[in-house]
């Protein structure tokens, strides 16, 4: 059971590190607006799909996950 503890509280720190990424969503400009991001506005239609974004942080988590493996 020790082994079990130690991954809910890996697991507590990356909620934790995710509720402070989004808090400070606002100070990087960037972040959702990268070249790859799929937006299309019309009249009576928006539609935003953050492909660029969503590839970028999958990157950092798997880099920041394997890290911790280690």
């Amino acid at each position: 059971m020790p082994g079990f503890g130690r991954n809910l509280i890996i697991i507590g720190l990356v909620i934790a590190a995710i509720g402070v990424a989004f808090s400070f969503t606002d100070r990087i400009p960037w972040l959702g607006r990268l070249p790859g991001d799929i937006s299309i506005k019309r009249e009576n239609f928006s539609f935003y799909f953050p492909l660029a974004t969503s590839i970028l942080l999958s990157l950092v988590l798997s880099l920041i996950l394997w890290l911790l493996r280690r």
